[in-house]
């Protein structure tokens, strides 16, 4: 499970709306708490995949490392990542799971005509290599 606040998942919504019609990507900071992730801060990140914006993502890895830098200083440490599927649906593609790492989230956000949002959140297997869907929940401010 990941544990998000409100504010940040409509930071990821924004960036997402903002960045319509391409895929953008971002950077979830925060803790792990035995098999849970609690998110503190989203980081949005460039996408260098400027051929194929449209539906791939290529994180910035100055960004990531920028985050691994910093995070320790505040007690976080990166716990996940999120990008948007443009006008596709809230899971994985092929593309996205030959990129994933073990233990961390991915959230992905479909943008429909740059408005309707839906989101959802996954995990990969480390034994089967198959994405797991995840569940998110959404905490108030002061949470």
């Amino acid at each position: 499970m990941i544990m998000i606040r409100k504010s940040d998942l409509e930071q990821i919504f924004d960036h997402g709306k903002a960045g319509y019609p391409s895929e953008v990507c971002g950077i979830i900071m925060g803790k792990y708490e035995d098999r849970t992730k609690i998110a503190q801060e989203v980081r949005p990140a460039g996408n260098l995949n400027t051929e194929r914006a449209h539906d791939r993502y290529e994180m910035d890895p100055k960004d990531i490392l920028k985050a691994e830098r910093e995070g320790p200083k505040n007690g976080m440490e990166i716990v996940g990542f999120y990008h948007t599927h443009p006008d596709h649906p809230d899971a994985p593609s092929e593309f996205d799971r030959e990129r994933a790492w073990p233990s961390y989230s991915y959230i992905i956000v479909s943008v429909a005509n740059g408005m309707d949002i839906k989101v959802r959140s996954w995990v990969i297997n480390e034994e089967t290599k198959k994405f797991e869907e995840e569940e998110i929940e959404i905490l108030g401010e002061d949470e």
